[in-house]
């Protein structure tokens, strides 16, 4: 059973002198090999087709609501990462503050998460360390994705983006402030840590999904927190154990603790070349519905799971576990037809020629409808070391079970991320676009 999904963020790190794919675990797994296709540069879709692109174009980014997206080299080079500049303050103070860039955007995850290398030293010292239970250990969190997880621990800061701020300080996590000897081996996920942000790609997570914590009951309820939390009291620092956490200390999506335009999220994305390109520029939307410029304009909306789910689409006549996540920089998914490629590729699909998929995506509320998307070889995307933005790049994924839906489908579309307010009598959770 998954508890707790940090998107599953797969990434490519591109080097001046070649092309290194790091892909993830999941990413990698299952075998197969298959050929790349060719580099033409007459026909790069190499007789194939691609599905028409979506070209709608995202509003400028001058509005309180609003703050820029961008994709492009970043700190590390990693294809199709968007991110965006996030301020930081010490609770209770407009001075102590700290405006991070190169945030990622990721609409899979819940809550701020910020490398602690990339803080000065008086903020980071002033942002409270939260403590559990009666001994007062301070709280720390594993989070877990599918290539590793980050460690550090939970502190409140107040958090502005664009022209919003939290009401009050939120929890956060503070990735790689502890030890590497005090992670909980046994309980702490599988792969790598990325504790840094040579390691993370960024200097931090922005977790703007559905879902107003990162845990919710599963972590709160002492019964399921003893074997699925992954939040733990640590004495001193050290002597880490799993424990439970109440919705008012887990990490918080900060964007449903804003003062106005607090009920969602609208990720806009301009359209891009079918063979990629530099960079991209768009738009992060605060609230929707809340003000003239974020209104609901989508022509399908599917109600969700509480993590933004759609557990009931479809790909090749099987039900799968479909989520639209812009921390996933490919659509990642298992397909035998496709051919994978190999080398430093490997776990990326290379066709020989372009291809054209469709997922049934479906809603708790019944809607359905076929999502089209575009697959170009890796190899002939990555050919140009110089391009970061892309909208056909596609791997393989373990099993058949799960339908990633990442960052090249946004490109050229606006897709709306409805918070879970249940809790409190509103609105159930959805996407749509």
């Amino acid at each position: 059973m998954r508890t707790f999904r940090i998107a599953e963020q797969f990434r490519s790190w591109i080097q001046a002198a070649a092309v290194v794919a790091l892909v993830s675990i999941v990413a990698a797994c299952g075998g197969g090999g298959g050929s790349s296709s060719s580099n033409n540069t007459l026909d790069p879709l190499n007789g194939g087709t691609l599905p028409a692109s979506p070209t709608q174009q995202p509003i400028a980014s001058n509005a309180s609501n609003t703050v820029p997206i961008t994709v492009g080299r970043g700190v590390q080079g990693v294809i199709n990462i968007p991110t965006v500049s996030v301020s930081i303050c010490a609770p209770g103070s407009t001075t102590n503050c700290q405006t991070i860039n190169n945030i990622q955007v990721d609409t899979g995850s819940f809550g701020l998460r910020i490398v602690g290398s990339v803080l000065n030293s008086a903020l980071l010292n002033a942002l409270p360390v939260n403590s559990i239970g009666s001994s007062g250990a301070q709280l720390a969190e594993c989070a877990t994705f599918a290539d590793g997880y980050t460690w550090g621990t939970v502190r409140n800061a107040s958090v502005g983006i664009g022209g919003e701020a939290t009401s009050t300080a939120i929890p956060m996590q503070i990735i790689g402030d502890l030890s590497a000897s005090s992670v909980p081996t046994r309980a702490c996920g599988s792969g790598s840590a990325e504790n840094t942000v040579s390691d993370l790609g960024a200097n931090g997570i922005l977790g703007i999904g559905t879902s107003t914590t990162d845990c919710g009951a599963t972590c709160a309820n002492a019964a399921t927190a003893a074997t699925y939390s992954n939040y733990f009291a640590c004495t001193n620092g050290a002597s880490c154990v799993r424990t439970a956490v109440p919705l008012a200390q887990q990490v918080a999506n900060p964007v449903a603790h804003f003062t106005a335009d607090n009920n969602g999220v609208i990720v806009q994305m301009p359209p891009v070349s079918n063979t990629g390109q530099a960079s991209a520029a768009g738009t992060l939307v605060f609230g929707i519905g809340t003000q003239a410029n974020n209104a609901l304009t989508a022509a399908q909306t599917y109600t969700t799971d509480t993590f933004g789910d759609l557990n009931n689409s479809v790909y090749n006549g099987t039900t799968v576990q479909a989520f639209l996540d812009s921390g996933s920089n490919g659509y990642f998914f298992a397909d035998s037809s496709l051919a994978q490629c190999t080398g430093n590729l490997a776990g990326f699909y290379c066709p020989g020629s372009a291809q054209t998929r469709s997922v049934t995506l479906v809603g708790l509320n019944g809607t359905k409808s076929a999502a089209s998307i575009g697959i170009l070889s890796a190899a002939t995307l990555f050919s140009n070391t110089s391009n970061y933005a892309f909208n056909d790049l596609a791997g393989q994924i373990g099993g058949n079970s799960s339908f990633d839906v990442g960052l090249p489908f946004f490109y050229g579309r606006y897709i709306y991320y409805g918070f879970d307010l249940t809790a409190n009598g509103g609105a159930a959770p959805y996407v749509a676009f």
